[in-house]
């Protein structure tokens, strides 16, 4: 069943009499698809060997015969199929007729873009080669499997969004208390847990603490700014004065005081509302 969890969906599909799984048979050809994104996927039961165990188990159970299996280890799902070497192998065996189609275990292997996924589907259509998702019993060769396959990877595209709105909310939360979030800490600031620090240390979650030297050029920024001049003339106003970047220790340029300025004026909006 598929997608479960923060959606709050149970989405099952019965496709009695328009799906048979044993519609295959001795004469199907099946190229398998694997991948894996993340460690953490692997542990969670998703691992290459796992998927890999599944499909030649299906296929056995179906007496279709498996050509072979292709794998993308540690890549991620929102990279186009044609850049992923192992799909971009599966694709080309089925469009040279190597195989008769492409089976995974789930639908969200194949890849996290409802758009990716529908081009799949369509050139399967085209080029009359068969998308077969075990977990989701689905086959694109259907029209009930074909519109099965696309709700399913909006269900799955809808949940990717609702996770990074929460992430960003998250860190919008973390921004308003004055948190170190990720990345560079903010110029002028140090993590209070991790004072020598620069770059945040990974789950740090610690307060924001004022950096004197950092926060005495942050000033004058601002104060060149209000007498109108841009990030080029601020630069030029604090290398003049042989102030150079804290940071790393060279001269300023106008890029970096653009970013450092527009960071700060964020931050004091922020504070502001």
């Amino acid at each position: 069943m598929y997608p479960e969890g923060t959606l709050g969906i149970q989405f099952q599909v019965r496709l009695a009499d328009n799906f048979s799984m044993t519609d295959c048979n001795s004469s199907t050809r099946l190229i398998g698809y694997v991948r894996v994104s993340t460690n953490e996927q692997a542990e969670s039961g998703l691992s290459l060997d796992a998927q890999r165990e599944r499909l030649a188990a299906y296929c056995t159970g179906l007496d279709a015969e498996l050509v072979r299996i292709e794998a993308d280890n540690g890549i991620s799902g929102k990279i186009a199929p044609d850049r992923r070497p192992g799909l971009a192998r599966a694709l080309a065996a089925v469009r040279w007729g190597e195989a008769d189609g492409i089976a995974v275990l789930k639908l969200d292997r194949l890849g996290r873009s409802t758009k990716d996924l529908l081009d799949l589907m369509e050139d399967a259509q085209r080029d009359g080669w068969r998308l077969i998702s075990i977990s989701e019993a689905l086959d694109t060769r259907t029209a009930v499997g074909e519109f099965t396959a696309t709700i399913l990877a909006g269900l799955a595209q809808m949940e990717r969004r609702l996770i990074g709105e929460r992430t960003s909310e998250a860190m919008e939360q973390l921004a308003r208390e004055c948190r170190v979030r990720s990345g560079r800490i903010p110029f002028g600031f140090r993590s209070e847990a991790h004072p020598a620090s620069v770059t945040a240390v990974a789950g740090d979650r610690s307060r924001l603490v004022k950096h004197e030297v950092e926060q005495r050029i942050l000033r004058q920024m601002f104060r060149l700014r209000a007498e109108g001049l841009g990030a080029r003339r601020i630069a030029r106003s604090l290398n003049a004065t042989d102030c150079v970047n804290p940071r790393n220790q060279r001269c300023w340029t106008p890029s970096a005081v653009a970013k450092i300025v527009a960071t700060a004026a964020r931050r004091v909006s922020r504070e502001a509302a």
